[in-house]
């Protein structure tokens, strides 16, 4: 948000957004836009006027935790054990998608819909884990023909399929393990 708005402005922009947070979490990358601004007290102008569509706002939803991971996977480039590093980013993606209602149908519509435009969150995602990734192929540990958006995809997919689960993290970590052995078996 630009701080040259005025000062309701940015209050108007504050409620949008921690009640989007809400209602995401609640109803998923569907939440009504309609419920959002009545229930932050703007009318829904007001909510296009900050968020030109769904996608902007999702992406402002996840902003917080995409740039956490992001710092996680630059904290972990130069780590010792490569393929470690990738998994322990891998493990930490999947918690969060899997328990973040709505990131990975958000991430999903952009790869299966609209394949052709990919989010802001997906591209700071991909560009978060090449590093990590091109580190662990070039030890062996991935096959070198393992992409960030392959593995963005998996994860994505891995959340989907456990978003209904009582515990969907803890159900996320296990299918991870499960594909990594797939792709990254112990030696």
């Amino acid at each position: 948000m630009p701080h040259h708005q005025r000062a309701d402005a940015r209050r108007n922009y504050a409620r949008i957004l921690a009640v989007a947070e809400r209602e995401v979490a609640a109803h998923g990358a569907d939440a009504s836009l309609e419920r959002i601004a009545r229930v932050a007290g703007v009318g829904s102008a007001t909510v296009r006027r900050h968020f030109p569509g769904r996608a902007a706002l999702l992406e402002a939803v996840f902003h917080e935790r995409i740039e956490a991971l992001c710092a996680r996977a630059a904290a972990s480039v130069d780590a010792v054990d490569a393929r470690a590093a990738l998994l322990d980013w891998l493990d930490g993606f999947t918690e969060y998608a899997a328990s973040a209602r709505g990131m990975a149908e958000a991430l999903a519509q952009d790869r299966l819909v609209e394949p052709e435009r990919v989010s802001a969150c997906s591209v700071q995602l991909e560009q978060a884990v090449e590093p990590l990734l091109r580190r662990a192929a070039e030890s062996g540990a991935v096959a070198r023909d393992v992409t960030a958006a392959d593995l963005l995809t998996l994860v994505t997919g891995i959340a989907l399929a456990t978003e209904r689960h009582a515990d969907p993290a803890a159900e996320g970590r296990r299918l991870l393990e499960l594909t990594v052995r797939g792709i990254s078996p112990v030696r």
